[in-house]
């Protein structure tokens, strides 16, 4: 390949996949479109790596990014936003890549564990419907389902554990939520994985890590691991679903939102059903096996604590 269009690919997930593509794909250019350039100033220094100004949610700018591509990365995702900002992102983008002025034939589409038709939530209908706009379409298409995905740069695991620094207990939304967290890594070589071989296109598969927890597990694994064990305390529904709705007003992205809520009444984790990251040559990483070495004391977002005590 010589021209791959990462689509997300200044996003947390988006800069391990252009990494793992760089290694992979030695002289291809890797095509970066993003709306503001300073997002993309990590990747700037990785060969053929090209950060170009572009909204691909027009059609025109879209289209002129997709020219002459080999295959196209689609990790455009939100996870908070209204009904229509769910469609735009996770619908119309689609969409456009399926429509035939995109000449978009090779295409990786990264979805999320716990799609179906009726799903409680926004996210996952949303996610649903942009999958069903791709399977009809004449692509040459593989689509990825993962769990959450962690990493050193997460905005999940690294957040909680920042919280803990502050707070003497965490009252917790939809704690008994289930997840199979996978190493962010994990998935972006199941991205390369997948455009290597010809024969994962038409297939779909779960991204999910060895291990299957609650989110209470979860908060308390980044606090005990980020030097900060807080107890943790499930509220009530009702309870849940109000503070949702106060963090989802609170500026900055937040941390919780009634729509998260609703998405977390299906369990995050693999069906078995389908094929999983093994059937990719890829053995999943283990949580806690990854996430000491950037949630300990001195490493991630916990590096900031010894400013923040003397404060």
């Amino acid at each position: 390949m010589k021209r791959i269009v990462v689509l997300g690919g200044t996003g947390f997930v988006g800069q391990s996949v252009c990494e793992k593509l760089v290694e992979r794909f030695e002289g291809c250019r890797i095509v970066v479109p993003t709306r503001r350039l300073r997002f993309g100033q990590d990747l700037q220094a990785l060969p053929g790596v090209e950060i170009v100004p572009a909204d691909v949610n027009q059609d025109a700018p879209l289209a002129r990014c997709l020219q002459g591509a080999d295959a196209v990365v689609n990790l455009v995702a939100i996870l908070h936003g209204s009904a229509a900002e769910f469609e735009r992102v996770h619908v119309e983008l689609p969409r456009r890549l399926a429509a035939p002025w995109a000449a978009v034939r090779r295409l990786v589409h990264v979805s999320a564990l716990g799609v179906g038709p009726d799903a409680p939530s926004n996210y996952l209908r949303s996610k649903t419907q942009g999958e069903e706009v791709l399977r009809a379409a004449a692509l040459d298409l593989t689509v990825l389902r993962p769990s959450v995905i962690f990493g050193a740069r997460d905005r999940f695991l690294n957040l909680f554990a920042q919280m803990q620094a502050f707070v003497p207990v965490v009252p917790l939304a939809g704690a008994n939520a289930r997840f199979q967290p996978v190493w962010v890594e994990d998935v972006a070589s199941a991205v390369v994985r997948c455009l290597e071989n010809p024969a994962t296109i038409g297939q779909t598969y779960e991204c999910a890590g060895p291990q299957v927890a609650t989110l209470a597990d979860l908060v308390r694994l980044a606090g005990r691991l980020s030097g900060h064990p807080r107890p943790v305390f499930a509220l009530p529904d009702a309870v849940a679903r109000a503070q949702a709705r106060l963090m989802s007003m609170a500026p900055g992205v937040p941390l919780m939102s009634p729509d998260n809520l609703d998405s977390m009444k299906v369990p995050n984790v693999a069906s078995g059903t389908l094929p999983g990251l093994q059937a990719l040559g890829i053995e999943p990483a283990a949580l806690e096996a990854v996430a000491p070495a950037y949630l300990a004391s001195g490493q991630g977002l916990a590096r900031l604590d010894r400013w923040r005590a003397a404060r």
